[in-house]
């Protein structure tokens, strides 16, 4: 049960960080847990389907179009949660690869302790 609350506690700190370099914007601190929460979410549920749904694509592109998936989370992410604001594709891109790495990072400490 930690680690979900990991994940989202983690995108949450990845949205607030980006929003303070990056065109990203939140109404209240609330929206980006509620950001984060909803990401979790989407990644949870609709990522995997559309993973599964572009393996070809995934393939001939050697896995690079993930990254275009994840920015399609981050951009249904903001679509789902009102008062939360992602502008446009090259912003969510950015944020997308923030988030992979934060999360990247953190499964590495995960593994070391």
């Amino acid at each position: 049960m930690k680690r979900p609350i990991y994940r989202i506690l983690i995108n949450t700190l990845v949205f607030w960080i980006a929003a303070q370099f990056l065109s990203l914007h939140a109404a209240t601190p609330l929206h980006y847990l509620g950001a984060g929460l909803i990401l979790w979410l989407v990644n949870l549920l609709i990522r995997p389907v559309l993973i599964i749904l572009t393996i070809p694509l995934n393939l001939l592109t050697l896995g690079i179009f993930t990254v275009i998936i994840n920015t399609w989370m981050i951009l249904l992410t903001s679509a789902l949660v009102p008062g939360f604001y992602v502008r446009g594709f090259g912003t969510a891109l950015l944020v997308s690869i923030l988030v992979s790495l934060a999360n990247w990072g953190f499964k590495k400490v995960l593994r070391q302790h």
